[in-house]
């Protein structure tokens, strides 16, 4: 049952995130490092540190915000044992090779200063084994006051030893990462204060790793009360896959990480030129192929899931640290990165960029994903890439219709069997953008009717903000947009 009104913060509609994974984004001038750092222009390893860090960031705003972007997500940023910091070791201490608590203070008051959101990764169903209760418990076996922490099913625990059973419930069987016993009250009062906290340091949302692998009933629901209770305004997005209606009914999440929308992108835009072994075995399924009636359909279908508050939440995605870089998956094909980069633009909920992307950084399946940002490098850079996401994020800040407005599925209409046109409306007060996209290699005219407008009785011409501006002719009481193959028309009525 979903709650009448789910309240989802204002601002989050507005918003143009940028996920950042702070060991590969950028290092900092001055920061001591250890010696045994990677170079950073090599290809990523699975255990190697580069040594990005939160000063390294702050050090980057400017272009950041050039880019149009509002708001970032970062990576796991406490102290941990591993690149990726998902073994975390302690929840209240940024890493020291980040900077530590010193560097976060200075990138929330800069981000804050700059009108920007930060919102940090969550990684609360499991900790790394150098976390000191699970450490404790290594040392002291059963008398360890932090046994009750964890669920260990018989001594002696075999945390590195892989000829023995581990003896403790791990996640997905890995012994560096211990889970937590969520069913225990005290261990959920542990995690709670930690979701306090930094919030109560200024963060603006959370997103929460697996959240869906922690069943104790309540607790998600307990976790959005206490942490909105400090800050009303908080994001939290869950990392799950597929459908998430289960948490999304108003009283856990405003939104996930909309891999829905991702798998449904990459199977209308890429098509024959999809590489499978990138996107096979993943949590999402993005493939086979659709045609334009197919996607507007499975699209319809996504919007739907959930309350339209919560819709216009959703964190959208093209691809993050867990997939294969978009313009990899595509065979390197630049116009369909452009068409998928534009529907993020312009579809419901909040856009998110991956770093890189934007300059066409290639990243296979991880962690070739993970690639260090080639700062001294921009003759490499993919400025065609950066102008056009540039471009598409300025049209979205730049009118309310793409991020505030109801969408309106134009074309093709659902008895529609063949085609590669895809149109839709967005409208907001009295602004309505048309977005029609041609994932086909034909050039297609496409049909436009919009139940609430007569568009033939518009005032004045529509204005085409995107694509050839001759593409445009009226059509009865209606208007027909011819789309170039694999391009795509921007209208302003």
């Amino acid at each position: 049952a979903y709650m009448a009104q789910p309240q989802v913060p204002a601002w989050v509609a507005d918003a143009v995130f940028y996920q950042i994974f702070p060991d590969r984004f950028a290092r900092g001038v001055g920061l001591a490092k250890p010696r045994n750092l990677e170079a950073w222009d090599a290809p990523p390893t699975v255990a190697g540190y580069k040594g990005g860090d939160l000063v390294g960031l702050r050090d980057r705003l400017d272009y950041l915000q050039d880019l149009g972007i509002t708001a970032l997500y970062l990576n796991p940023i406490f102290a941990a044992t591993a690149n990726h910091r998902y073994h975390t070791a302690d929840y209240l201490m940024v890493d020291p090779l980040l900077g530590g608590n010193a560097a976060f203070a200075a990138l929330r008051d800069e981000v804050h200063r700059r009108g920007m959101r930060l919102m940090l990764d969550g990684v609360f169903n499991h900790c790394s084994r150098g976390h000191l209760f699970f450490s404790d418990v290594l040392e002291n076996g059963p008398a360890s006051p932090w046994i009750d922490y964890f669920t260990i099913q018989d001594w002696p625990l075999h945390a590195y030893d892989e000829t023995g059973p581990a003896n403790y419930e791990c996640w997905w069987g890995l012994r560096a990462l211990p889970r937590w016993n969520t069913d225990h009250p005290a261990v959920r009062e542990y995690l709670m204060r930690i979701g306090e906290h930094w919030v109560r340091q200024g963060i603006d949302g959370w997103r929460l790793d697996v959240p869906n692998e922690i069943h104790e009933p309540g607790f998600w629901e307990e976790f959005r009360q206490r942490v909105r209770a400090i800050n009303p305004a908080t994001y939290i997005v869950g990392e799950i896959w597929s459908d998430a209606s289960a948490y999304l009914a108003g009283d856990q999440f405003d939104a996930v990480m909309n891999y829905l929308f991702t798998e449904s992108v990459i199977q209308f835009i890429g098509q024959e030129r999809t590489r499978q072994e990138l996107v096979s075995g993943m949590g999402y399924y993005p493939y086979p192929a659709l045609d334009a009636a197919a996607y507007a359909n499975k699209i319809d279908a996504v919007l739907q899931m959930y309350p339209p508050e919560i819709t216009a939440a959703q964190f959208n995605l093209l691809a993050s640290h867990d997939t294969a870089r978009l313009r990899d998956i595509f065979s390197g094909d630049e116009a369909g990165v452009r068409l998928a980069t534009l529907l993020l633009c312009t579809f419901p909920g909040t856009p998110c960029i991956y770093y890189g992307d934007e300059i066409g950084l290639p990243g296979g399946r991880d962690p070739d994903n993970r690639r260090a940002f080639p700062w001294d490098h921009p003759e490499a850079w993919n400025t065609t890439a950066r102008a056009y996401h540039r471009q598409f994020i300025a049209l979205r800040q730049a009118h309310p219709a793409l991020r505030h407005g109801t969408y309106h599925r134009l074309s093709p209409s659902s008895d529609a069997t063949t085609g590669m046109a895809y149109a839709f409306a967005r409208q907001h007060a009295d602004e309505t953008i048309i977005v029609a996209i041609n994932a086909g290699t034909a050039t297609e005219h496409v049909p436009l009717r919009l139940p609430t407008v007569s568009l033939a009785s518009a005032e004045g011409a529509p204005q085409v903000l995107l694509g050839p501006a001759e593409a445009l002719r009226r059509q009865g009481d209606g208007l027909e947009v011819t789309v170039p193959p694999r391009d795509a028309c921007v209208l302003l009525l």
